[in-house]
């Protein structure tokens, strides 16, 4: 795949998560999109092979834990925050057990 085709990937993949981690937040959305297009806008007339690759890795980084490690939270009290996760943010319920395990 060409370096063009892979920098509007990681781009178009950048603001598909931007758009499901804050999504409803259109404050934290704008913000978002503003920075996504800057750093690109910035960046756009970089030639060289390798700090084109180094800047598609951290793209990629960031994707990820955006993608990973990003939970909303509202203030809905003076004392009191809802989190939203996103579903693909919870895991499977694992039941607590008082008893410890045996080594074996």
């Amino acid at each position: 795949m060409g370096t063009r085709l892979k920098v509007l990937r990681v781009f178009k993949d950048l603001h598909r998560t931007r758009r499901d981690v804050f999504r409803d937040d259109n404050r934290a959305l704008t913000a978002a999109r503003v920075k996504i297009n800057e750093e690109f806008k910035r960046n756009k007339n970089e030639t060289s092979d390798d700090n084109i690759k180094e800047m598609l890795k951290m793209a990629r980084a960031v994707e990820t834990i955006l993608r990973e490690s990003v939970i909303q939270a509202e203030h809905v009290d003076e004392n009191k925050i809802v989190l939203r996760p996103r579903k693909s943010l919870l895991l499977e319920n694992v039941p607590y057990c008082d008893a410890p395990s045996k080594k074996t």
